[in-house]
C-alpha cells in the first residue's frame, strides 16, 4: 500500500512541477513560447535515478531506509529538475548504496546485552 501511495505522490508532484513551468515558457508578448525550459538529463542519469528510487522504496517498505539514502535521493531528484546529470548520477548511486546497506543491516544479528 505504501508503495502505491509513494508512486502516486511522486507522480502528483512531478505533474505539479510541470504545471508550474507552463507559465515560464512564454515571452512578454505571449505569442510564442520560449525554448523548452525543462532541462534534460542523460539516459544514464535517468536510469540511475530510477534504480535509486526503486532501491529506496524497497528499503522503506522493509523499514530499513537510512536517512542518508533518503537525502541523497532528494538531492538526485533536485539535480534532475535542474538538468545536472553528473550530480544525478553521483547522488543516485549514493542513495542506492545506502539503501542496499540498510537492507543488508536487517541480516545483522540482534545485539544481546548482558546475560
Amino acid at each position: 500500500m505504501s508503495k502505491i501511495l509513494l508512486a502516486l505522490t511522486s507522480a502528483a508532484l512531478l505533474g505539479l512541477s510541470a504545471c508550474a513551468d507552463l507559465g515560464a515558457g512564454k515571452t512578454g508578448s505571449g505569442s510564442q513560447p520560449a525554448e523548452s525550459a525543462r532541462p534534460v538529463i542523460s539516459a544514464e542519469a535517468r536510469a540511475a535515478l530510477a534504480a535509486a528510487q526503486a532501491a529506496v522504496r524497497d528499503a522503506q517498505s522493509r523499514n530499513a531506509l537510512w536517512t542518508t539514502a533518503e537525502s541523497a535521493l532528494k538531492a538526485a531528484e533536485d539535480a534532475a529538475v535542474r538538468g545536472d546529470s553528473d550530480t544525478v548520477i553521483e547522488q543516485a548511486k549514493r542513495a542506492s548504496s545506502d539503501a542496499q546497506k540498510g537492507l543488508a543491516q536487517l541480516n545483522y544479528p540482534m545485539l544481546k546485552i548482558g546475560d
